[in-house]
């Protein structure tokens, strides 16, 4: 990866954190903690990664993402939208009544979206079977997903992960957001999860560790994902919830909470600072 092409990925997950921020204090709810963490993979992904066409979202041979975090929707659509699948300003629109961007992706209504999701659990089943139906079909698409680390207290995920060990499904790359925070606390004291990384190996993983806010080290995990054959793929990122904004920072009180108008202001002028340098430097 080129300094230009890395410049370029951080002012995108810049302009997705700006979004996120204006969605949740619009719509006065959502949940920006883990949306932020998550912008930079986000970011690669709909850029780097996938295979994907704006201007057709239905595409059938296109790569499939599902957002098994579902709550995270803010991030997942202020991604889609500065993708060009829909336009920017509709992402004040969120969660407000008769807006098609409601607080958790919905495939009927936005394009982009791959899979309804919501309750944790359930998206990462359905990407395992996207994946399997894939394989059955000859056809060439991989499937993505996003877990949190408080999702993956829940039994189905693991038995998604069963399933996709099973039938050696190396098109399925299950991705989970380490960031260490969940709406009650702390992962480690709510239900402690560790070491996931001996856990998916245990599974039948092709386990990968990475800082989920380096592109560089998402491009090499995203290379041996493709290049292993016969296994899934587990991408371990750790990340700080909050990522970007100060006062949200590795605090679990923003898990899903929106900035009042002062607290708005702040979180903006931080963004529009960090877009400003990153722009200066291109």
């Amino acid at each position: 990866m080129t300094n230009q092409e890395r410049q370029q990925l951080a002012v995108f997950a810049c302009h997705v954190r700006m979004g996120v921020i204006e969605g949740t204090h619009a719509a006065k709810a959502g949940h920006p903690g883990g949306s932020l963490s998550a912008a930079d993979m986000f970011t690669y992904l709909y850029n780097k990664e996938m295979r994907i066409d704006p201007k057709n979202p239905k595409w059938a041979d296109r790569d499939r993402f599902v957002l098994s975090k579902g709550h995270t929707a803010p991030g997942l659509y202020s991604t889609l939208a500065n993708r060009g699948f829909f336009p920017v300003e509709d992402l004040k629109g969120l969660r407000q009544i008769g807006s098609y961007l409601q607080g958790h992706p919905n495939m009927n209504t936005v394009p982009g979206v791959d899979m309804s999701t919501g309750s944790l659990g359930q998206g990462v089943s359905v990407a395992a079977g996207m994946a399997k139906a894939a394989k059955f079909m000859g056809k060439d698409v991989n499937v993505y997903t996003l877990l949190g680390d408080g999702e993956i207290a829940e039994g189905e995920v693991w038995e998604a992960f069963l399933f996709a060990a099973h039938y050696k499904l190396d098109n399925f790359c299950a991705i989970i957001d380490l960031n260490g925070l969940q709406i009650d606390g702390r992962t480690k004291d709510v239900m402690n999860t560790d070491p996931v990384n001996d856990k998916m190996k245990a599974f039948g993983f092709n386990v990968i560790e990475i800082d989920g806010h380096s592109f560089d080290e998402m491009e090499a995990a995203f290379a041996n994902f493709k290049a292993c054959e016969g296994k899934p793929t587990c991408i371990l990122m750790k990340t700080t919830k909050g990522k970007g904004v100060s006062y949200m920072l590795d605090n679990a009180g923003w898990h899903g909470k929106a900035p009042n108008d002062a607290e708005y202001e702040v979180a903006m002028n931080e963004l529009r600072a960090q877009l400003a340098e990153l722009e200066a430097a291109q």
